[in-house]
Formats: structure tokens, sequence, C-alpha cells
């Protein structure tokens, strides 16, 4: 992504941006927006925001949020990030009703298909498990203690996901590496058989997502990389069975005179009943960054086991470069997030937009190729009250996402791309290990 100095290999966490989040209830009766450590819901039924109750005895998030995300029925929803805390919330009452300490930053969750489990993976590379019982929701169990699932080794987890069967659970890092694990019966006891690895990537896999059908119920697994490609896998064998480079939709190959051009892929969503994906590229070249505004929809031919670009919906004459996409099974609505926070010298420490797109009832690509559009404001679900409570404001500044857009470079690269180091300053870091400290 940037080119940084070989002995840049440590980053001030003062300085690490987190990137505005989205998550949308599977029925599309709420929608959920994390900026920073700030978490936002808004109830479209009742339409009105959601004030959250968390009676563990410590505050909501302190520190950065980097994972939100409902459970497939729709009854649970988690939050986690750079406090080290889960927060496990009932979105009956939007109560917290598990709070879990982690010993590391969360990166990444997910929630059994039964809603029986919440997995999160920490910065290194260890993913817990933890049960959860909704039989009380008015009681708040506080500090649940986690074990062990599984490892990737000190290698930074990106995304998990459970299989639409339930049978597997999918861990990808940033060293490339996609594994697909049977969940098993007991999880608290660790997971121990491993079904496949998924090879392929060259440069950190960012996201992942399942494709699937009434007539493919356990589906096929769709991965988004920094080395500007989403690809098709068969879990259960590993195989790789399709590649779609995204760099000449995105206009990265127009770019004439410069060797090098790429487009990390920083978010993948999945549109229900059908075999679209929608695609979130960031673009950037070694001197500069520029972005794609909008998103890039893929359809998968799960009979030919392809993937080809449908259509790229672009969003004109808007500072908008989507951070996070989210969609419901009901709505046939994709909605977008961008915004950051941590941004120093800023005006507006915690802002977000939020656009929808419709069009996506009809899965064939014809249809998408003439239905998709951008909703205007008063069009979006919830209208102005709606946009108040997960934007932070209706009106804004244009140039703080440019700027939250620059930001938010420095900090992915921080974050995904792996940190290279001179060879005195690697000896130097081996010889000054606290575990050698220890020793001596």
């Amino acid at each position: 992504m940037e080119d940084t100095p070989m002995e840049n290999g440590e980053t001030n966490k003062d300085s690490e941006v987190a990137p505005a989040l989205i998550a949308v209830h599977p029925t599309h009766s709420s929608v959920a927006v994390a900026v920073g450590s700030d978490l936002r819901v808004f109830d479209l039924l009742g339409g009105c925001a959601v004030s959250l109750v968390d009676d563990s005895g410590s505050s909501l998030h302190k520190d950065s949020i980097r994972a939100i995300r409902y459970g497939a029925d729709g009854k649970l929803f988690v939050s986690a990030g750079d406090d080290k805390t889960v927060k496990i919330w009932s979105t009956e009452s939007w109560r917290c009703i598990t709070t879990v300490c982690s010993e590391k930053r969360v990166s990444a969750v997910a929630i059994s298909s039964d809603g029986s489990y919440v997995c999160f993976a920490d910065k290194f590379g260890v993913v817990w498990v933890v049960d959860v019982d909704v039989s009380d929701g008015n009681q708040a169990s506080v500090n649940k203690k986690a074990a062990p699932l599984l490892s990737h080794y000190c290698s930074i987890i990106t995304s998990l996901e459970f299989s639409p069967d339930g049978r597997f659970f999918v861990s990808a890092d940033r060293d490339f590496k996609i594994r697909v694990t049977v969940f098993p019966n007991k999880p608290l006891d660790g997971a121990h058989e491993i079904q496949s690895f998924s090879l392929g990537h060259t440069e950190f896999v960012s996201c992942l997502a399942f494709v699937c059908t009434q007539e493919c119920l356990q589906g096929f697994l769709v991965s988004g990389s920094g080395d500007s490609t989403v690809r098709l896998w068969d879990i259960s064998s590993g195989s790789l069975l399709n590649t779609c480079d995204i760099r000449e939709k995105a206009g990265l190959l127009e770019s004439k005179g410069i060797e090098e051009c790429y487009g990390a892929v920083t978010d993948l969503c999945t549109i229900p009943d059908s075999t679209l994906v929608a695609v979130a590229v960031q673009r950037q070249v070694p001197i500069c960054w520029i972005f794609l505004q909008g998103i890039i929809l893929l359809s998968c031919d799960l009979s030919a086991q392809t993937l080809h670009v449908a259509k790229v919906v672009s969003i004109e004459g808007d500072a908008f470069i989507p951070t996070s996409l989210g969609t419901s099974s009901s709505s046939g609505l994709l909605w977008m997030v961008t915004g950051a926070s941590n941004l120093h010298d800023s005006q507006y420490p915690c802002v977000a937009r939020v656009k929808v797109i419709s069009g996506f009832k009809e899965s064939t690509p014809d249809s998408v190729e003439h239905g998709s559009i951008v909703l205007k404001y008063n069009e979006i679900p919830g209208g102005e009250k709606l946009l108040e409570k997960l934007q932070g404001r209706v009106s804004f500044d244009e140039n703080f996402f440019l700027t939250a857009a620059e930001a938010l470079k420095t900090s992915m690269s921080n974050l995904l791309i792996k940190k290279q180091y001179s060879t005195e300053k690697r000896e130097f870091r081996k010889r000054t290990r606290n575990d050698k400290k220890l020793k001596q």
C-alpha cells in the first residue's frame, strides 16, 4: 500500500484511525453504525434512535470499535475493538447481556448459526469462543471467561465467518491465508480438525463472505484481498475455483507511466437470495491514493463456478469512499458507510456518512444493470432521523471525508501490511524481547 522505511516497523497507537462500520439486521428492523468508540443504532420499525443499556458497571466502549455483527436470526448483536472488550447485546431490549474481556485488542467477530456461541479474534492471531445464554436478557454477565478455539500463530486475523450450514468456521489473516475449520460440537474444548486451507492470495486477506441460494445451501466462499482480486473457493477441498481481478473495472489499469497500481478490496457483502457480491475498493498507487467512489457488483455463476463484473455503481460528485457494507435478507437494499475517527486536528472527531443503494430484489445481472440506484436522503428508510443518529449530523464539510480517506490509507497500511525491518533492527528486536529479558 505505502512505501515505508525498513526501520518504520513500529507504529504509534495514538495515530491509528478507525474506519466507520455498518451492520444491518437480517430482517431489516434496525441498522447499526460504529465510528471510533461510538456505537449508534437506529430502529427502522419504530422510526427512532435506540438507547443502549449496559448494566455491567462499565461504560460503553472506551476505544475504537473494530468489529460489529448481527447474528443470523437477529437476536444477538456483538461489538468489539481496541478496548479489549467484547459486548454481546440482546436486540429485543438493546441491553448488554454479556461483557467479555480479551487479553489483546479484538480484530474480528462472528456468531454461530444457532446463536449459541460468539467467536472473536485478537491481534495475536488467537480465536476465542464464549457461550451465550439469552434465557435471561435482563441479567448482565460481567467479564465472562472465553476459551481459546484456534490460532493463526501471531498473524493478525482480519475476518471470521461461519458457513451457512454452520458446519465450518472460516478465518482469514494478514499473511494471505484462509483456514477452514470444522466447528466442533463442544467448541469450548477447542477446534482441532482443519478441513482445508484456501491459499492463493498474494496480499492480506481483508474480508470473507458466502454466496448461497435455495438450490445451493452450502454455498461457496468469496474472499477479498489487498492483491486487487476477489476469489471464489470450494471450502470442502480448499480449491480455488475462479479469480476476478477488479483493477480494470476500478480504473486502475488506465494509469499510464506508473509501474504498479493496486486496488485493495476492503469489504465484501453478498446480497441475500441472489448470486451478487458487492465489493468496496480502495484504489492506490505508489505516489498517491485515489479512490473508487462507489462499489463494484460481481455476479457469481454457481453452476459454472465463476465470478464476473455485473456493474460498477458510482456516486458522482460526492466524496464518498465506502469503508463498510451491509444488507438484509428482506429489503433489497445495500447500505454503505464512510468516515473515520481519531483524526488529529479535526473538528469532526466521529462523523460518518450513510448511503443506500436499491434495486437488488431481482438477482439477474440484467436487472441489476438497469435497476440499482443510489437513494436520495429523503428516500432512505428512517429519513432525516436516521441520518442524524447514524451520521452524527446531517450536513458536514466535504473536505472531512477526503481527509479521512487519506488517514485511513495510513491506518490500513499499519494494520494489514506486514512490517519490514533491516537486519540490524531485526536483531535488536530479538535481543530486547520481553521473554529474553526474563531469562537474563
